[in-house]
């Protein structure tokens, strides 16, 4: 596992808690001021960094309406559109890369981009990028990789489609190119995932082959995998974001609202907290062990008296002999006078020493 190493002040690693992406996308619906909004809430919802998605129509595909250019099957999210419509409705356009930006510093949010193509890794350079994030299905292009990688930037590559293969020569283009700092991101490139398509182990499967940090690019409804991937190591969360599912977005169908992606960070800082160690030793509130079971004399005795199931018991609190000594107790004398709610121990009885 490679090292903690930090994003402008975001410390990326196993020793702290996971950093929270949220994703714009094409959720500002072709409005600057939907999109100043969004930035607005992700930060007050604690999400660590806001990214975008820097990229045109033309610099994605050819604008054509026939063949491979158009998605005809109809369990698709955007089925019935050519891929030049969709590219046109969900991208950002490049002017509003810098007042988003400034929006992010203003309210304390971190922000960067996945850049699409040589020429978008170009201009978010000229905007001081603190990072780069290659999605899914360009973690194949290997030239835009070591673009992005040259910068001497961390870098967060999508797993999704890719095979092992795939993975491995996108990582190896990366530290080629200079990359120090790589982020693997577990994906399932489907919209919305389905959790049983998800895999969250194979995170700890990418540590082992690949000795980078790993983490998650979810694209499930709610929070419930995001959060279980904490437990198998992802120290990065990325998850798009809206406003409101009910208004709509090019990518709204799986996206967190406000309240959800607040949900996100807040439980998946607490997976984090609760991981601890691998450790058996007692858990540090172990003062609760003086409230389990022991033995207690639940009669008025004299001292002779036969200790017997109708006069001693196992009760809590736990002060007298833990309950494994009951049955070897039974029948033996007691040495003093005891009262009722006296915790028993071993002094007390005969031929206990």
């Amino acid at each position: 596992m490679s090292k903690t190493f930090n994003i402008s002040g975001l410390h990326v690693g196993l020793d702290h808690p996971p950093i929270i992406i949220a994703e714009m996308s094409g959720n500002h619906n072709q409005s600057l001021e939907r999109a100043l909004q969004l930035v607005d809430a992700a930060a007050e919802a604690g999400a660590h960094i806001l990214k975008l998605q820097t990229y045109t129509a033309d610099t994605m595909t050819l604008n054509l309406s026939h063949g491979e250019f158009f998605l005809e099957n109809k369990n698709m999210l955007w089925s019935g559109s050519s891929l030049y419509d969709i590219y046109q409705e969900a991208h950002t356009p490049w002017e509003w890369h810098a007042p988003i930006f400034a929006r992010c510093k203003e309210k304390g949010i971190l922000a960067f981009s996945t850049a699409f193509d040589t020429t978008s890794v170009e201009f978010l350079e000229s905007l001081g990028v603190p990072a780069y994030k290659i999605a899914s299905f360009e973690n194949i292009d290997l030239p835009l990789i070591k673009k992005a990688a040259s910068t001497g930037k961390p870098l967060i590559i999508s797993t999704g489609m890719a095979d092992e293969l795939e993975i491995q020569e996108a990582v190896t283009a990366a530290k080629s190119a200079g990359c120090k700092h790589l982020v693997l991101l577990k994906c399932t490139s489907t919209y919305p995932a389905d959790p049983k398509n998800s895999n969250i182990r194979a995170i700890s499967t990418l540590q082992e082959k690949f000795g980078t940090q790993v983490g998650l690019s979810d694209h499930t409804m709610g929070i419930g995998v995001a959060v279980a991937s904490i437990a198998f190591g992802a120290t990065v969360i990325e998850k798009h974001f809206c406003l409101s599912r009910s208004e709509g977005g090019i990518d709204s169908a799986f996206s967190l609202e406000p309240s959800e992606l607040t949900l996100l960070v807040q439980e998946t800082e607490r997976a984090w907290l609760s991981l601890g160690t691998n450790s058996l030793e007692l858990a540090p509130d172990a003062e609760s062990r003086k409230y389990r079971r022991s033995v207690y004399i639940v009669k008025d005795l004299t001292k002779g008296s036969t200790l017997t199931r109708e006069n001693i018991r196992t009760i809590r609190p736990g002060l007298g002999l833990k309950p494994k000594h009951f049955e070897s107790v039974l029948g033996k004398k007691l040495l003093i006078d005891a009262k009722i709610g006296t915790p028993l121990e071993l002094w007390m009885i005969e031929d206990c020493d």
